[in-house]
């Protein structure tokens, strides 16, 4: 599927924009964007390849990576020298691959930004309770962090991500470390949570059978580059991007394991997303 510029997307309220943006490491371009912009309230997943460039637009959109050329603009903020991040990213939110938490209870730590913005103790305990159902995790608010599984670690910090009240939330393969059972739950927790709360959401996927339960669209990243940028059936479909469906179905078996590192389960990709005969 070609690459629809931004102004043909008609988004209403632009919360990220990117322009010729460039970033180079080793001297090896690794990102090379044309143009692309992101709306209030959608829902973007970016796939690729292992070194496609998708952690690195994900930093850049979080403003944790310069860029060497090109024009970024956050919640219409334009990112360059000077100017004031910390107020950007206190804006967004960000959940990693690996939950990254401090050794307390649940409920402090899903408080923990609130209190580093020096939130009223009152909107905290609103925010944390509310950011606590969400995630069905009321039950272990105080326990201590170091006593919770895998799911349960992420689903903790998902929750200290949703207390924020984000605008922008960027999710880094948070559900890659995830059993299948676990990881279809959260996912559609996730997708609830995202759909309440109206932020925009960028989150970087390998997973092509993560994409339906969150991304209204799917940008296709390869070699640094936009390859693909629409919904994951038309991407999977298009007569026009075979090489590119082709890229993507190579994945068509995916294996999920359980916590023993056994094989529980294998997802037919091309089941949810049928694609035209003549690229089979």
């Amino acid at each position: 599927m070609p690459h629809a510029p931004a102004a043909e997307r008609r988004v209403d309220t632009v919360m990220i924009s990117l322009t010729d943006v460039k970033v180079r490491r080793g001297g090896r371009l690794v990102l090379d964007v044309a143009d692309l912009a992101i709306g209030r309230g959608e829902t973007v997943a970016v796939i690729g390849k292992n070194g496609a460039g998708k952690s690195t637009l994900l930093q850049v959109m979080a403003c944790l990576l310069p860029f060497e050329s090109g024009q970024v603009t956050i919640l219409g903020e334009r990112i360059q020298r000077g100017a004031d991040l910390i107020q950007i990213r206190r804006r967004t939110a960000m959940v990693l691959q690996r939950a990254c938490l401090l050794n307390t209870s649940v409920y402090e730590n899903v408080a923990l930004g609130l209190r580093i913005r020096k939130t009223p103790e009152a909107e905290i305990s609103k925010r944390v309770a509310r950011a606590l159902a969400a995630f069905r995790i009321e039950h272990l608010a105080k326990r201590p962090a170091r006593a919770l599984s895998g799911g349960e670690s992420q689903r903790v910090s998902l929750a200290r991500a949703f207390a924020l009240g984000p605008e922008i939330l960027f999710l880094d393969e948070p559900f890659n470390a995830l059993d299948l059972a676990t990881r279809t739950t959260l996912l559609r927790e996730v997708g609830e949570a995202v759909r309440a709360t109206g932020a925009a959401t960028v989150f970087v996927t390998h997973d092509v059978t993560e994409i339906p339960f969150l991304g209204d669209r799917t940008v296709v990243l390869n070699q640094g580059r936009i390859a693909a940028d629409g919904s994951i059936r038309d991407v999977l479909s298009d007569e026009t991007a075979s090489a590119l469906a082709q890229l993507l179905r190579s994945a068509r078996w995916l294996s999920s394991k359980d916590g023993d590192g056994h094989d529980v389960h294998d997802v037919r990709v091309d089941a949810a997303f049928p694609v035209a005969d003549s690229q089979r």
